[in-house]
């Protein structure tokens, strides 16, 4: 089964195509990585996926919803987190995790029931009356992906959440974005850094709004003959813009004194 079906997704603004025809499926609880530089339409992507952004031409069906026309019931049924934290500054660990549990109208049992296994999951236990401005970007992070996941959605679409957090802070969250895709839950994740994205079962690269290609980490690298996804992603770059992203000694002559 699909969490994600994606067919000919196309997104314009005015002139300006955004996301030109794309098809990718996401099968239930996988990691999907999609992968692009700025700008390639990940986010517009995303936008559609979540149900806030009508879709040009095609369709994007979420947990067997159409984005387009039954985005209500998409809105339930997923979690989103970005790199923005989505949490409010003055309140407590407890107190934000209350709000989004009110949000999604969750009865106080639910609530305080699953309050617990998102501190406990989220290495929070001791931290529930901290004010979460002083909390480090690891542990807000870890809130954030907390209050995403309250409501138990079957869908969790991550937007660079990892963004500016330190590498230990990075590796934990990651150990329980693979908990929480063991339990079933289906996950979607953009992210910049590859180490992170062979970790992936399976990743999506899009380019100028076009998919470049689909496949599980290894075989992309074992495809392109490299040795790393990061060499896959630049030699991806470098096929479609048909320009070289290494920096020739010639073009650093401007700054060795004495060579003008």
């Amino acid at each position: 089964m699909n969490a994600i079906e994606i067919k000919n997704l196309t997104k314009r603004f005015g002139k300006f195509t955004a996301v030109d025809h794309i098809s990718f499926n996401v099968e239930e609880g996988k990691v999907f990585g999609f992968l692009g530089p700025n700008g390639s339409g990940k986010s517009t992507t995303i936008k559609i996926i979540c149900g806030v952004l009508q879709a040009t031409e095609g369709f994007a069906k979420v947990l067997g919803y159409d984005t387009g026309t039954q985005n209500a019931n998409v809105k339930k049924n997923i979690g989103y987190m970005s790199q923005k934290f989505s949490l409010y500054e003055d309140l407590t660990v407890n107190e934000n995790l209350d709000f989004y549990a009110g949000i999604y109208g969750l009865n106080k049992k639910d609530r305080d029931e699953r309050k617990k296994g998102i501190i406990a999951l989220a290495g929070l236990s001791g931290r529930e009356k901290v004010i979460t401005k002083v909390l480090s970007g690891g542990w807000k992070q870890r809130l954030a992906l907390g209050c995403a996941l309250i409501h138990q959605p079957k869908l969790l679409v991550l937007d660079e959440p990892t963004a500016g957090v330190d590498p230990v802070s990075r590796r934990t969250f990651w150990d329980i974005i693979h908990k929480i895709s063991s339990l079933g839950i289906t996950v979607l994740v953009t992210t910049h850094y590859m180490d992170e994205a062979e970790s992936c079962d399976e990743l999506a690269f899009i380019f100028n709004g076009k998919i470049i290609e689909i496949g599980a980490p290894k075989d992309l690298i074992k495809k392109e003959g490299v040795n790393n996804l990061e060499d896959v992603f630049i030699k991806y770059v470098e096929r479609e813009t048909n320009t070289s992203t290494t920096t020739s000694f010639e073009d650093l002559k401007f700054a060795v004194k004495g060579e003008e």
